[in-house]
């Protein structure tokens, strides 16, 4: 069983239902290490003062808050436990809506919610009801020391929690300007290509190939001590006309599913029986 990051009580209306909290995601991404180069050690982080750049212990190190250019309130545990917002052990439902009009932009990070000791029953209620209503709870969680706001969803029978970005911390983007006018053709031949490369979502048909190849490379270093020559594709930087290579790309995607679809086996006919 993964361990419980956080517990506490979903509250809606004047229903509580108790949870626990456990990631749902983990990251694959390769980490790499500061080595001593003489003998190939760890080096660990030290803590040093900006200012002079000498080491400071642990036990002197306290937090702080920034309230003005240069200017810093100290910040101790019971200070923090106080500056915890009363929602601290609560998810508190904000309101219900559909999930297609929440962007993809504002989600962080999931967590799967499990119903603690007891509150199996009130846990499989409020699921069996986003799952008919087919609505996502938006709701506000306090979790190691910042207030999320956040979406709970069914998923897979459970709850699921994404916390999200609030609306001032998503950047508003800069307005890109086209050089020329789009012509109808090339619009047609982009949808075209779109609607060519178009698949119901299959997350296991994707992998992380980058950390694969970077894998093997690190491998290939530890047991021959040199990394290989990377493979040179030879198509970079080549500039080619648009309409040319829209063409090119939907005849070829054309012909990609078509031989796709001749590989898949055909579907099995059902035996019929005859009645008595």
């Amino acid at each position: 069983m993964a361990r419980s990051l956080w517990s506490g009580t979903i509250s809606f209306g004047l229903v509580s239902v108790p949870v626990r909290m456990v990631g749902a995601t983990e990251s694959k991404e390769l980490r790499f290490h500061f080595l001593d180069k003489k003998d190939l050690q760890p080096i660990g982080y030290d803590k040093v003062r900006r200012d002079t750049g000498k080491h400071v212990d642990s036990d002197d190190i306290v937090r702080g808050f920034e309230v003005e250019k240069g200017r810093f309130v100290p910040l101790e545990d019971e200070d923090l436990d106080r500056l915890d917002v009363e929602l601290t052990k609560t998810i508190d439902i904000c309101d219900f809506v559909d999930l297609d009009e929440i962007d993809p932009i504002y989600f962080r990070k999931a967590y799967y919610l499990e119903p603690q000791d007891g509150a199996e029953k009130p846990y499989r209620l409020l699921v069996k009801a986003l799952e008919q209503t087919g609505k996502v709870a938006i709701a506000k969680v306090v979790i190691r020391k910042k207030q999320h706001l956040a979406a709970l969803r069914p998923y897979e029978g459970l709850l699921l929690l994404e916390t999200m970005y609030f609306a001032d911390e998503v950047r508003k983007p800069d307005s890109v300007e086209t050089k020329g006018e789009l012509r109808k053709a090339e619009v047609e031949m982009a949808k075209a290509l779109v609607e060519n490369l178009s698949d119901r979502f299959d997350p296991s048909k994707y992998d992380d190939t980058y950390r694969k190849d970077l894998l093997e490379l690190l491998r290939a270093k530890a047991e021959t001590g040199v990394i290989p020559e990377r493979r040179d594709d030879g198509d970079e930087g080549q500039v080619v006309d648009l309409m040319q290579a829209l063409r090119e790309s939907v005849e070829r995607t054309k012909t990609q599913r078509t031989a796709a679809r001749r590989r898949k086996p055909a579907p099995k006919k059902k035996k019929t029986t005859k009645a008595a």
